[in-house]
């Protein structure tokens, strides 16, 4: 097996760890935003987005995505002007907040959103794709510690013998 082939390899299993880390954060940020929206304001909040007309839910369901682009393009900035830590920092906390405002803005508007005639069709292969990822991922996952069990294995032989 060639070093870029292992390279690869090791990229492929690291996709499919932030993927399944995503997925999880996207979970507990649902439980905290579900927690949150108990609150008064925010219910209200959230009262009236379930009020909206269609087009006025898909520009609120659009609308964090385009917030977070400028952020999202200041961070690589700074990371190309060798702040790479924290401009890094910067783009996965945009991506978490973003993906649990996006999903609970969604979750209000669903209903709504499948309204539009060319919504619904879409939106139903984007939740197969998701699914077809998950579990992708997934078995992805249990080939990596499937390998990693297996060189744990051999080192321990290895240090027996030794």
């Amino acid at each position: 097996m060639t070093l870029r082939h292992r390279f690869c390899r090791s990229l492929v299993y690291l996709a499919a760890l932030l993927l399944l880390l995503e997925d999880w954060l996207w979970d507990v940020g649902m439980r905290a935003l579900n927690r949150l929206s108990a609150w008064p304001p925010p219910h209200r909040l959230e009262a009236w987005i379930r009020t909206l007309c269609p087009y006025a839910a898909l520009t609120l369901f659009v609308l964090p995505a385009l917030r977070l682009f400028p952020v999202k393009l200041l961070a690589l900035w700074a990371m190309a002007r060798g702040h790479a830590l924290p401009g890094l920092l910067v783009i996965v906390l945009a991506r978490l907040g973003g993906a649990a405002a996006v999903a609970r803005i969604f979750l209000l508007t669903r209903p709504v959103l499948l309204t539009i005639a060319w919504f619904a069709p879409k939106e139903h292969v984007l939740h197969q794709l998701r699914f077809t990822i998950q579990v992708k991922d997934r078995v992805h996952l249990a080939g990596l510690l499937r390998n990693v069990r297996r060189v744990a294995g051999v080192n321990r032989i290895l240090r027996e013998r030794s």
